[in-house]
């Protein structure tokens, strides 16, 4: 109890927030009691970029994940990583020679942030080196790929998740939480705005090789995403409609911005939008038959704000990609189970969702899941 006090505390909880805290680290992420003894998990970054820095600056602040390792394809951020992070030769890989982490037994998992269509080939090749595996969203260009990373993993006997770190945001989860409990009703609608003003027109992310998409595989997913785990059931429709104003930044096959709508089996119906033509986009509503809740932002790196029904949201921001690799750690190392699943198969769910949107915004009709 000590340590938890002297953690809340640290946090700057207020006393009013006090409750709500020591219901979330209890029910949910509480890292800060875990075994001081654990060795922690040993993960390898792939994909040394902008979202590969922030993990593995977020991960010096963890207790149960340690970066030990770095994979590839430009030596010279290899080197620089192994300055900054005490990374040793012995655990630093290229992606030609990188399968040769099955006999490295420093390592115990690797996490993938390269481009999207780099995901499936690398993750069954991380996998077949009998190491688990972390990948970033979207897992992959489709559901049929996504399905069989999910199958190479379980082959080999290792995990794979995806990188749902808004699975482990403090106020995210509680209004799940409020959710399972009832405190909304019936959930009724879901609202979901993701998007952003893209810049650099020669990035990966408006290259439909790599990137499989544009702005829906990018920053839509977590509307999808969100639709699914606030309304608390998988769509069993989706209709769509895309918009493009700027043919040249956004090719052939690559979204700027669309617009969908899901439906539930309980009636319940969203409607989101996802983009890379405009800011001031980052916000989930869901109205049920006994409340609300809303989280504006909803999903950008935080703090994330929001309210209910009830009052304010009042949970500490905690770093996202710290509690993630936190819980991920647990995940692998002690099978715990989160409030809201980050496995391969959470993963596919939205891959089947994105297909169904494409084909409902090529074909103009609804599309049944």
């Amino acid at each position: 109890m000590d340590s938890r006090r002297a953690f809340i505390q640290k946090l700057a909880v207020s006393a009013a927030s006090l409750p709500l805290m020591s219901s979330y680290f209890a029910e949910v992420h509480s890292f800060t009691e875990y075994a001081q003894d654990k060795t922690p998990l040993r993960v390898a970054i792939m994909g040394l970029g902008g979202y590969g820095s922030r993990v593995a600056e977020a991960m010096q602040d963890c207790k149960r994940a340690k970066l030990v390792g770095v994979i590839s394809g430009t030596p010279s951020k290899v080197k620089d990583w192994q300055g900054k992070y005490g990374i040793p030769d012995k655990n630093c890989y290229n992606y030609e020679n990188f399968d040769a982490i099955k006999d490295n037994p420093d390592i115990d998992a690797v996490y993938i942030i390269t481009p999207n269509a780099l995901h499936h080939d690398q993750a069954i090749r991380v996998a077949k080196a009998g190491k688990h595996v972390i990948c970033e969203k979207p897992m992959a260009l489709n559901a049929k790929e996504g399905a069989e990373m999910v199958d190479a993993c379980k082959n080999a006997n290792v995990h794979l998740l995806v990188g749902y770190r808004m699975h482990f945001e403090p106020k995210t989860v509680e209004v799940i939480r409020m959710r399972k409990a009832g405190d909304f009703g019936k959930p009724l609608f879901f609202q979901g705005l993701s998007g952003f003003k893209i810049g650099d027109p020669n990035q990966w992310r408006l290259s439909k090789e790599l990137a499989g998409g544009g702005s829906l595989m990018d920053i839509g997913i977590y509307s999808i995403n969100g639709a699914r785990y606030m309304i608390g059931e998988e769509p069993i429709w989706v209709t769509a409609q895309e918009t493009k104003t700027d043919t040249q930044k956004f090719k052939d096959g690559v979204d700027e911005t669309i617009q969908f709508q899901l439906g539930f089996p309980s009636g319940a119906v969203a409607s989101c939008l996802s983009t890379y033509s405009m800011n001031n986009l980052d916000r989930f509503f869901l109205n049920g038959e006994k409340g609300f809740a809303e989280l504006l932002p909803s999903t950008g790196y935080g703090p994330i704000e929001g309210r209910t029904h009830a009052g304010p949201l009042t949970q500490a921001h905690v770093t996202h990609q710290t509690i993630q690799m936190e819980e991920m750690a647990a995940i692998i190392q002690d099978g715990k189970k989160p409030i809201a699943p980050v496995d391969g198969e959470e993963g596919v769910r939205d891959l089947k969702v994105i297909d169904a949107i494409y084909k409902a915004c090529k074909t103009g009709e609804k599309i049944t899941l």
